[in-house]
Parts: C-alpha cells; structure tokens; sequence
C-alpha cells in the first residue's frame, strides 16, 4: 500500500513539473521582418518601414546564421517581463477630511 500511494505522489509531481514547464514555453510569440541596420553581440536592430526594432540576442540566435547589416530578415521573439513592481493606488493612503 505504501508503494502504491509513493508512486500516485511520484506520478502526481510529475505531471505538475510538466504543467509547470508547458505553461512558461507557452508564451505568445511575435514577428518583425525588416533589413539589419546594426548588429553586435547582444543586439539585431532591424528597420521596418519608418519604425526601429532593437532585439536583444542570446546565445541560441547567435550561432544560427551568419547576419549582416543590410541582409533582410524575419524574426521571432517572446516578450519577456524582466521585473515587475506593484504601485499602490493613491487614493488608498489619503483620509478623506471632514
């Protein structure tokens, strides 16, 4: 009986690690197609029409394909949040005055 009920709990974490794994990659992905005005190491910046995008880079895309400036491309990203900082509404903090 004990074995059984450790490989329900063992079977249950499982498949809440997963859950877990899924949901991150899960995130709604972009596109933006233009030419590459500026490339580094950490950065593309590609020019679309009158708009400037500036993509940060890391080391997956980096090795994919040998860019340069003036070479039209598409690329796929994620909007990541990098922090996020809770303001407390204003109107909270103030007594009302009779």
């Amino acid at each position: 009986m004990k074995q059984l009920l450790r490989i329900l709990l063992l079977g249950t974490a499982l498949q809440l690690g997963s859950l877990s794994a899924y949901c991150a990659e899960a995130a709604k992905t972009y596109q933006v197609t233009g030419s590459v005005v500026e490339l580094n190491e950490k950065t593309i910046v590609v020019q679309k029409g009158d708009e400037r995008w500036e993509i940060a880079r890391d080391e997956k895309n980096r090795a994919d394909v040998q860019l340069k400036v003036g070479d039209k491309v598409t690329i796929h990203y994620r909007m990541v949040a990098v922090s996020v900082e809770a303001k407390s509404d204003k109107s909270e903090g103030k007594k009302k005055s009779k």
